[in-house]
């Protein structure tokens, strides 16, 4: 700001602001070559990130109030342009959504949400999808070749290098450069809901972006300064941003050791909570005829072989997203806990759930991989006791997981797909009686207690209700026919036999809310996470613009002047 002050003078800055930005516009929109129109939007990218907290930059006033939302729009619209410039143009709206969006009306957040142009939208998603697709592909090479080395050599470069702690990783600055786009998918998903119908739209561009290995074949071309990754395709396969998200979530879901890391999953996880909210997004996922094979790859763990990567059948995608929750479920219970994303993914869960039993959709899954994830994570969270009880309020997520097998037992006759599968939900909790009678002695101590998490234990108790009245009614009844039978061990046919024998004579208490969940809202809860992110990549696009303009110097300066 100082030195935009000293080059044109404090009175005047305002003038020659917006006739900067006029010309930009013009350059954009007419017939300026793509080089042209490259350095016109960074230029505008450089006025953005000018300053280190957004909020703090008087310039974006004058942007702002430009009719550049317009522009950005057609050249979202244009297939070559789109294909070289997308980042930027999507980088800079993501940018302007999130000036001062806390603390006055927000003119960008306003056209963002009512924009429907399904050309402009479809190029914004294919943006986002090139871009993750690209990273995708490369971790899948990279993960080939692993696989293809020794065991030892693919566990050490699977844990050690796929995500590398250190700032100057090359994989983690890949995944910071894509936080940008995370950012751009949820402002889409949270303030359009006409963005809603590009999920699981089809998206190939026809026509082959330039190389990005030729942009310097030609002095003409130069400078090529996209300082972000490709946002071209580079698979031929037919896909969608679901189908892509969903695999790319699968890989960065890997770490959570790190803040960083940590963030990434956390806006992940807004996203899918955003999307699972939705009711036409649902309605996509759920449908048969959209079904996709979708490859999730899995955190190396030494229970299970390192080959554990899981390629999904054909099927539809909310199987693929709850396939994909159960394996976050199961891989990070560690001494580090995320609590935090356990949270948000259990909400996810419940947001399924409740669409699920409000529509009676019948979904063909494996339901008991996921009641075996919960009651897992309840076995973790008692071994665990001591530990996380100092450092966390272990009730509140203990609720919500009793809860969701309480939905199971209250609505499941709504939605699971045979009456088999009901009884596989008893067999589940009855063989698992001794984590269930265990969390209610855990929470029964608490709650006598003068603790800080009295109510909460007390509440967990309430929850456990129906569980226990299950263990209760069907725990002698399988004893007093094992004793008439003489037999010590029953099989699992034996009891799935006494369950259904024996419904009728059980009583269950209907809880009170477990289809019901408060609809997300950005504000109180993730302001202060969101403006952190925002100048995290502010900062990030600022090094990597000095970076490529420091790169077409030193190019430029091998040239004579003709």
């Amino acid at each position: 700001m100082d030195a935009i002050e000293f080059l044109t003078g404090f009175d005047n800055i305002m003038v020659k602001i917006q006739k900067l930005l006029s010309i930009c516009q013009t350059q954009l929109e007419g017939e300026s070559t793509e080089t042209v129109k490259g350095l016109c939007l960074k230029l505008i990218l450089i006025l953005i990130t000018g300053i280190q907290s957004i909020n703090q930059n008087i310039l974006i006033e004058y942007i702002m109030i430009s009719p550049l939302f317009d522009c950005l729009v057609k050249l979202l619209c244009d297939v070559p342009t789109r294909q070289r410039h997308g980042y930027e143009v999507v980088l800079i709206i993501t940018f302007l959504v999130n000036y001062r969006k806390y603390h006055a009306a927000n003119p960008y957040v306003v056209k963002l949400s009512i924009l429907d142009d399904e050309i402009a939208l479809n190029g914004y998603g294919q943006v986002i999808t090139s871009s993750l697709s690209e990273f995708c592909n490369q971790y899948n090479l990279e993960h080939a070749e692993n696989q293809n080395a020794s065991w030892f050599s693919s566990l050490t470069n699977i844990v050690g290098n796929m995500f590398i702690s250190e700032e100057g990783g090359v994989r983690m600055q890949q995944v910071r450069a894509n936080n940008a786009l995370l950012l751009a998918f949820y402002e889409a998903i949270h303030l359009n809901r006409n963005f809603i119908t590009t999920l699981a739209q089809t998206q190939t561009d026809a026509s082959s972006p330039p190389s990005p290995n030729n942009t310097l074949s030609n002095i003409q071309d130069i400078p090529d300064l996209s300082a972000a990754p490709a946002t071209f395709d580079v698979t031929t396969q037919p896909s969608n941003l679901l189908v892509t998200f969903f695999q790319y979530c699968s890989i960065v879901m890997q770490d959570t050791k790190t803040e960083a890391g940590t963030n990434t999953v956390k806006l992940c996880f807004l996203i899918l909570g955003c999307i699972t909210e939705d009711q036409y997004a649902n309605s996509l996922m759920h449908d048969v005829s959209l079904a996709f094979k979708v490859r999730l790859h899995r955190l190396p763990m030494r229970h299970r072989k390192l080959s554990s990567d899981k390629t999904t059948s054909s099927q539809p995608l909310i199987c693929t997203l709850l396939d994909l929750l159960v394996e976050f479920i199961l891989s990070h219970m560690m001494k580090k806990f995320p609590m935090e994303l356990y949270m948000l993914c259990t909400g996810v869960l419940q947001r399924i759930l409740c669409y699920q039993k409000k529509c009676r959709i019948r979904l063909n899954f494996v339901w008991k991989e996921l009641w075996t994830a919960l009651i897992s994570l309840l076995r973790f969270i008692l071994q665990n006791e001591n530990y996380l009880g100092k450092k966390i309020n272990i009730f509140v997520l203990s609720i919500k997981v009793v809860n969701m097998m309480n939905f199971f037992i209250t609505y499941g006759d709504n939605f699971l797909p045979t009456p088999g599968s009901y009884d596989e939900l008893y067999y589940e909790v009855i063989r698992m009686h001794q984590v269930f009678d265990n969390i209610y002695s855990m929470a029964l101590r608490y709650s006598s207690g003068d603790g800080d998490y009295k109510e909460d234990a007390l509440k967990l108790n309430n929850t456990l209700f129906n569980v226990r009245a299950i263990i209760k009614h069907f725990n002698p009844k399988i004893e007093q026919w094992l004793a008439s039978a003489n037999l010590s061990t029953p099989s699992e046919e034996q009891i799935l036999e006494i369950v259904k024998k024996n419904y009728d004579s059980l009583t269950l208490k209907l809880q009170d809310s477990l289809d019901h969940y408060e609809r997300y809202t950005e504000m109180p809860h993730y302001g202060t996470f969101f403006t952190n992110m925002v100048n995290i990549i502010l900062c990030d696009t600022r090094n990597n613009i000095n970076c490529s303009l420091l790169n077409f110097t030193n190019i430029a300066s091998e040239y004579p002047v003709i």
